[in-house]
């Protein structure tokens, strides 16, 4: 089994029922400018597959935030 490491989600496709994700890596961060970031890759899935894969990280987060690992950041409204 292959495992891939990325910073973001650059783009989302959806093509005959199957949602292609490009990956991105950050290269470097500089606060006066936007990051560097070069592409780290693509994954597909099928629409259930992301239906049951937006459940299931759901529910881990969900547990985080319970366990305190993780903090809800509510965005503010301008």
């Amino acid at each position: 089994m292959q495992t891939t490491y990325a910073d973001g989600i650059e783009n989302m496709t959806l093509i005959d029922g199957i949602i292609c994700i490009g990956l991105v890596n950050l290269i470097s961060i500089d606060k006066d400018k936007d990051p560097d970031i070069q592409p780290g890759g693509d994954f597909a899935l099928s629409l259930p597959a992301l239906v049951r894969t937006h459940d299931r990280l759901t529910k881990r987060i969900d547990k985080m935030i319970m366990k305190g690992i993780l903090t809800k950041n509510i965005p503010s409204s301008n």
